[in-house]
């Protein structure tokens, strides 16, 4: 828990009152913006699954873990099980136009500023489409780590997994995203693909060294991971 966070109390001092609930929302409203709009790329879809994500704060409250994770980290926890629960939902259903009653939580200019956040977040959505192939469980730590730039230690927690489950995921997911873009590769230009570098780029594999950096660099602060 950063100095921000000690001050005002975290998670469960801000479901209590709400002048801190406010200040909680505007401290992490971007930070969840962003992660939606790299999973959505409808902004009124986006505004209802914000609001959603902060409605679930109240329920969730005691789930939160200060020394396992930042607030942000356990947020986005929080919001992957919302969007997942959505996609579910829209799998189910027919009838695409049905909204979530939390949108009306969100003024405007919100809207207007999440139409801006898709747009920037495009590329993060692309990143994210190159590991729909993987299964679920390598997927989520994967998407943590790799587009929502946490630590291993803090995608542990935001899945309710041990550190070390979450480096053995995070271990095959690169492995098979390596594998697939050797073959892609291949397919395209076997000549090229013999002589080209482990670092060429193509989307996979910038996914690759963006995660074995970030864990490398991980390793080096904190140690070996004990689970």
């Amino acid at each position: 828990m950063d100095g921000a966070e000690r001050l005002r109390g975290g998670p469960a001092a801000a479901v209590r009152d709400p002048q801190l609930f406010e200040e909680f929302y505007r401290r992490h409203v971007d930070a969840v913006m962003r992660f939606v709009a790299r999973r959505v790329d409808d902004p009124h879809t986006a505004a209802d699954l914000t609001a959603e994500i902060f409605l679930a704060v109240l329920d969730s409250v005691h789930t939160y873990r200060p020394h396992l994770g930042s607030e942000t980290a356990w947020l986005y926890g929080i919001a992957r099980n919302v969007v997942s629960s959505e996609r579910r939902r829209v799998a189910r259903e027919a009838e695409r136009d049905l909204r979530f009653s939390g949108r009306r939580l969100l003024e405007a200019d919100d809207i207007v500023r999440l139409e801006d956040r898709l747009d920037a977040e495009s590329p993060g959505r692309h990143a994210l489409a190159a590991l729909a192939r993987l299964p679920e469980g390598e997927r989520a730590v994967m998407e943590l780590v790799a587009v929502d730039q946490l630590t291993v230690t803090e995608a542990a927690a935001a899945l309710g997994i041990r550190q070390v489950t979450a480096r053995v995921r995070l271990h095959r997911a690169r492995k098979a995203l390596r594998e697939e873009a050797d073959v892609k590769a291949a397919k395209t230009n076997p000549v090229a693909a013999q002589a080209s570098s482990p670092g060429a780029e193509t989307p996979d594999a910038s996914l690759l060294y963006v995660t074995r950096e970030k864990h490398e660099h991980e390793d080096d602060v904190r140690g070996p991971a004990t689970g």
